[in-house]
């Protein structure tokens, strides 16, 4: 590979070994090993030698190939698993704290299960943006975690503290992973909610007493398609903020060149 599609390759590459690297790690229990392992799958996509295309469905194919590898990493270069995987805090926040009509919601200790079952639709790789957007299917994704909701309305504060799990079916969804900058920079992740087919969602503590906690599940449940479209923006920023530590905390250092031939 020449240098000019090295530098070129640095940011897109990068990302695009995100997937890749979560599977290696189960095929042997030595580092030589999984390195091997590495170059090898990196070399199956040659983005310089094909059209682009021919590339972003290679680069699919191979995502597709190591999902049952979800559950590992590659504890040699600090990877974490995608299968189960785990936020340990994601807030989000809306209007004045000290104004009317304001709230604050902290997800803590959450944990993300269905990866190793879904699969990449579509794949799109961006080398002058430095930026990789995929499609990705899950027929049943699940989540659960604690959460704390502050409110205040009408002079009034409502504080919630519980256990939360929320399970989806034939869910997809579309992520952009983009470098900021130079090899080592920041990695920006958004994640957009494309489809909902199904929802099971219990919040712990919502309401006082476990009759109208059983109510509040049962109304939430049966009209969460009504209320989607209020709540996707929202669901759309607590998944990008957490994704985007979770890709820094395992992808940002990682020694691409390593893996790379420069020949």
């Amino acid at each position: 590979m020449s240098q000019q599609s090295l530098t070129n390759c640095n940011g897109f590459c990068l990302v695009a070994v995100i997937l890749i690297a979560c599977g290696v790690a189960h095929a042997s229990n030595h580092q030589i090993d999984v390195d091997e392992d590495l170059k090898h799958l990196i070399g199956r996509c040659h983005h310089d030698q094909a059209s682009d295309g021919d590339y972003n469905d290679c680069m699919k194919q191979v995502f597709n190939d190591l999902r049952a590898y979800f559950t590992t990493g590659v504890p040699g270069y600090n990877i974490k698993p995608f299968d189960p995987h785990h936020a340990s805090f994601v807030e989000l926040r809306r209007g004045d704290p000290h104004g009317p009509g304001s709230f604050k919601l902290i997800l803590r200790n959450v944990s993300e299960y269905g990866w190793s079952r879904s699969e990449v639709t579509k794949f799109h790789s961006d080398v002058e943006d430095q930026r990789i957007v995929y499609a990705q299917y899950f027929p049943e994704k699940s989540l659960e975690g604690e959460y704390e909701f502050v409110a205040k309305m009408l002079g009034a504060e409502m504080k919630r503290i519980g256990h939360w799990n929320l399970t989806l079916y034939d869910y997809s969804q579309t992520t952009s992973v983009r470098r900021v900058g130079a090899p080592g920079s920041l990695l920006k992740v958004h994640v957009e909610v494309d489809r909902i087919g199904g929802m099971e969602l219990h919040i712990g503590n919502l309401l006082q007493g476990q009759p109208l906690n059983q109510l509040a599940d049962g109304v939430i449940n049966s009209m969460w398609q009504v209320g989607l479209p209020f709540v996707r923006p929202m669901i759309n920023e607590l998944v990008s903020t957490a994704f985007t530590d979770i890709f820094n905390e395992s992808f940002r250092h990682f020694p691409l060149e390593k893996f790379v031939s420069q020949t």
